[in-house]
């Protein structure tokens, strides 16, 4: 069984950076995708970031490239978020997912919460202006 435990949010103050890691566990399938999700009050869950695990393809949503990454650690597996000059507007609960196998890079890229079975329980994240 594969479980995924998020870490690394918290409050902080628009401008400053966090680093959010999900810690994998279990046996997970090579090349599978793993996302970056979030969730602020009352509005869906957007798909903010995703990566091929393996050294594959990674993407971030329009609204928070060039500011947020995402990147693996595979003798860790752990996939991190960084993210940088945080705005009010990045404030949600961020939850890590990830597929159960193999989908194609540009699936992953897209971030259908459909395409993931697997999902951690969230870390929030809170920006003040």
């Amino acid at each position: 069984q594969v479980q995924l435990v998020e870490s690394g949010g918290g409050s902080v103050q628009a401008g400053k950076s966090l680093r959010l890691s999900c810690a994998v566990s279990g046996y997970m399938r090579s090349n599978t995708c793993m996302g970056w999700f979030r969730q602020a009050p009352g509005k869906e869950r957007e798909g903010v970031a995703s990566v091929v695990t393996g050294g594959g393809s990674a993407s971030a949503a329009d609204s928070v490239a060039g500011r947020f990454t995402i990147s693996q650690d595979n003798a860790k597996n752990t996939v991190y978020l960084q993210m940088n000059n945080l705005k009010p507007e990045d404030t949600a609960m961020y939850y890590c997912a990830a597929t159960i196998s193999w989908i194609p890079p540009v699936d992953c890229g897209r971030r259908r919460r459909t395409d993931f079975h697997y999902w951690g329980q969230g870390t929030q994240v809170t920006v003040s202006s």
